[in-house]
């Protein structure tokens, strides 16, 4: 597959990824436009569907990561993302999910957003599936009691 049309399959999902990470618009720009550069650069095969779609995501989380440990974002200040949300749960649960730690959230995004199971999300993320299980329990006992305190 090229990478015009992995882009266009996989884009969203590598953005949405990168998003849930950072929490910014721009760095999610930057990780997805390294992403797909990696991609066409080194122009893996893969021996299915699935594996592409799980080497997409384990690269957009090591780049997530890697941009979140910069010594120059630590330096900047932030811009603020105005969303328009339709429902107002949408805009606490983005709140919440935005006070979370980058660990929480990736396991968060993969399992429900993306629709993997802790095996699956272990392996994009490079944990054992024990703890991944142990950080979605932790992640959403702490997403309940943030939500439990907005209302």
């Amino acid at each position: 597959m090229d990478t015009a049309s992995a882009v266009k399959q996989y884009g969203a999902m590598v953005y949405r990824m990168a998003y849930a990470q950072l929490r910014s618009r721009q760095d999610a720009d930057d990780v997805f436009q390294e992403v797909f550069l990696r991609y066409h650069r080194a122009a893996p095969s893969f021996e299915s569907e699935e594996h592409r779609k799980a080497w997409l995501l384990r690269v957009t989380a090591n780049c997530s990561k890697s941009l979140a440990a910069s010594p120059w974002r630590k330096r900047s200040v932030p811009l603020e993302d105005v969303y328009a949300y339709s429902e107002p749960e949408e805009f606490g649960l983005d709140a919440a999910l935005a006070q979370l730690p980058p660990k929480y959230r990736a396991v968060i995004h993969l399992h429900y957003y993306e629709g993997y199971g802790t095996e699956e999300t272990a392996r994009i993320l490079g944990r054992r599936p024990s703890t991944v299980r142990s950080q979605l329990t932790r992640a959403r006992q702490a997403l309940a009691q943030l939500l439990k305190e907005d209302s």
